[in-house]
C-alpha cells in the first residue's frame, strides 16, 4: 500500500475520508451527511465507518467518516491505527484504488496522523500469491492512500513509521509463506535478497560450520530432514553514525522451525499445517532488523536466527537420545517435539560467544501452554533482569505488542533435571511455559540481561484482528523495534 501527501488543492481521489471524534460530528458537514450519520448511529467511536454519497461537480464522490474515538482514551494511538485500518477494511475491495484521508479539522498532530497512516497500510497486507480465481470483487482493489492536509511533521513521522510498516510486512510475508517454499535456505536467501543495499552486514553458518563449533542441540533437530540447518546473523551498526554504544550491542535471538512435525514425537494430523509458523520468532528477527535498518536506527543491533526443520526421518533424534550442545550442556531429549528450545540454546551461545552482547531478547512460538495461559492477547515475558522486563513490557504497551511477564525461579529446575544428562528438555505438563524458559536461562552468560518472550498464540490469527486480516500478524516487530526507539536510541 502506498501513501502520498498531498494538499486539497491537488486533485483527488473519488473517496475521501474525513477523522471524526467521538460525539464531535464536523460542523461543515453537508446537512444529509450529518442527518445520515446520525441516523446511522455513527458517533465517532473507534473504528466505525458511515459512508455517504454527496454530489461533487457534475460527478458524485464517496464521503467516509471514520471514527477516532475520544482524543483522552488511554492506548491513544491504538485507536488512531484502528481508525486508518477500519477505512482500509472497508474498501480494500471495494473497487476503490485511492483512498484520500482528509486531517483538516482532525486536531491531531503529525505523529498522530503517522499512526492512522499505519495502521490504514498494515490492514491492506494480504498474501494471495497461490490464489489463481479470485473475483474482480474479491480481489485487492485500493492501492493508494492518499494524506491531504496533513499536520506538520506528518510526513517527517511516517517515514519512520513506513519503514516498520515494512518490517512488519516482511515478517508476515515469512511466517504466511508455505513450508515447501520456506525453509532454512530460502529463509535466507529471501533475507539477504530483502536486506540488500542497506547497510546490513549478514554472516550466514551452515551445517559444516555448526558442526565444527559443536551446535549439537540445534543439529539434532535438524538432522531428520532433508533440508540443511542453518544460523543467520544481521548486524546494524547503526551506532557508529550516531549515539555509541557503550555498554555493547543488543542481540535479538529467533526461533525459526520452518516446519515442526514434531519429530518422532509426531504432532496429531489435525492442525499442523499451522506448523509452518513455528519460525515465527525468527521472522520477527528479521522484519525488525529490516525496520531498523530502513529508518537508520542509530543503535548497534544483532539479530539472529536458527533455523531448521523438524521431520520424523530415519535418520531422526529418538526420544531419550543425549545431545551435547555448544555451550558444553548435556541434555537428554524426552520429547522431539520441545524443539525450539534446543535451537535457540545454541543460538544463545553463539550469539554471546562471538559478539558478547549485554542484553539479549529471545524470540520464539515456544509452548502450547502460553497459549493455555494468556491465549491470543499477549506474548509471555520471562527474564532475568527486572529493568530490562520494565522496559520490554512498556514497550509492548507503547508499541500494540503487549506482553505479561511470567516468574522464574530455581525451584522450578529440579522440574527439568535428567537422570544421565545435566537437564532433559522437557518438565511435566504443568508450568510448560517456565521450564521451558528456565531451560533457556541456563545458556546465558552470567552478566548477561536476558528476556524470553513466548510468542506462540500471537504470530498467527484465525479471524482479523486490529490491523490485520486473518494469517500472519508480524507479531514482535513492534516491541521490538520500540524497544530500540525508547531505550538504545534515547
Amino acid at each position: 500500500m502506498k501513501v502520498v501527501f498531498r494538499t486539497s488543492d491537488a486533485p483527488l481521489p473519488r473517496l475521501v475520508a474525513r477523522l471524526v471524534a467521538q460525539d464531535a460530528l464536523p460542523s461543515d458537514l453537508d446537512a444529509v451527511v450529518r442527518e445520515g450519520a446520525a441516523a446511522a448511529r455513527f458517533a465517532g467511536k473507534v473504528g466505525q465507518v458511515f459512508e455517504a454519497f454527496v454530489a461533487h461537480d457534475a460527478g458524485v464522490k464517496r464521503l467516509a467518516l471514520a471514527g477516532l474515538g475520544k482524543a483522552d482514551a488511554t492506548e491513544r494511538s491504538a485507536s488512531l491505527e484502528k481508525a486508518g485500518a477500519a477505512l482500509t477494511a472497508k474498501y480494500l475491495t471495494s473497487g476503490e484504488t485511492s483512498l484520500a484521508i482528509d486531517f483538516s479539522g482532525s486536531g491531531l498532530s503529525g505523529a498522530e496522523a503517522a499512526s492512522v497512516l499505519f495502521g490504514a497500510r498494515l490492514r491492506g497486507w494480504r498474501h494471495d500469491v497461490y490464489r489463481t480465481k479470485l473475483s474482480d470483487e474479491q480481489k485487492p482493489s485500493l492501492t493508494e492512500i492518499v494524506a491531504v492536509n496533513a499536520p506538520e511533521g506528518a510526513a517527517a513521522a511516517w517515514e519512520i513509521e513506513s519503514a516498520l510498516a515494512e518490517g512488519i510486512e516482511f515478517t508476515r510475508e515469512l511466517v504466511a509463506e508455505p513450508a515447501n517454499i520456506i525453509y532454512p535456505e530460502s529463509f535466507v536467501e529471501r533475507a539477504k535478497a530483502r536486506l540488500e543495499g542497506t547497510g546490513v552486514e549478514i554472516l550466514v553458518l551452515g551445517l559444516k560450520e555448526m558442526t565444527e563449533l559443536g551446535m549439537g542441540a540445534l543439529l539434532g533437530v535438524a538432522q531428520g530432514s532433508v533440508r540443511e540447518p542453518k544460523l543467520l546473523a544481521m548486524r546494524w551498526k547503526g551506532a557508529e553514525a550516531g549515539a555509541s554504544s557503550s555498554s555493547g550491542p543488543t542481540a535479538f535471538v529467533g526461533k525459526g522451525v520452518t516446519f515442526d512435525t514434531g519429530g518422532i514425537s509426531i504432532k496429531p494430523a489435525a492442525g499442523m499445517e499451522d506448523m509452518k509458523w513455528d519460525m515465527g520468532g525468527a521472522g520477527a528477527v528479521a522484519g525488525t532488523m529490516l525496520a531498523l535498518a530502513k529508518r537508520k536506527a542509530k543503535a548497534d543491533v544483532i539479530g539472529v536466527c536458527g533455523l531448521v526443520e523438524n521431520m520424523p526421518d530415519g535418520n531422526a533424534q529418538r526420544p531419550g537420545d543425549v545431545v551435547t550442545s555448544m555451550s558444553g550442556q548435556t541434555v537428554e531429549v524426552i520429547n522431539t517435539d520441545a524443539e525450539g528450545r534446543l535451537v535457540l540454546c545454541d543460538a544463545l551461545t553463539w550469539v554471546q560467544k562471538e559478539y558478547s552482547p549485554k542484553t539479549i531478547v529471545d524470540l520464539a512460538t515456544l509452548t502450547g501452554a502460553m497459549i493455555i495461559s494468556l491465549g491470543h492477547e499477549y506474548g509471555g515475558m520471562f527474564a532475568n533482569d527486572d529493568d530490562l522486563a520494565a522496559k520490554l513490557d512498556a514497550a509492548g504497551k507503547a508499541s500494540g505488542d503487549k506482553l505479561w511477564r511470567f516468574p522464574l525461579g530455581p525451584s522450578y529446575d529440579k522440574l527439568i533435571e535428567s537422570p544421565i544428562a545435566d537437564m532433559k528438555n522437557v518438565g511435566p505438563r504443568y508450568g510448560g511455559s517456565i521450564t521451558a524458559a528456565q531451560f533457556l536461562q541456563r545458556y546465558i552468560d552470567k552478566g548477561v540481561a536476558w528476556a524470553h518472550l513466548d510468542i506462540a498464540g500471537m504470530v498467527w490469527a484465525d479471524k482479523p484482528g486490529q490491523t490485520w486480516d486473518k494469517g500472519a500478524t508480524g507479531f514482535g516487530v513492534r516491541v521490538l523495534d520500540r524497544y530500540v526507539r525508547d531505550v538504545l536510541e534515547a
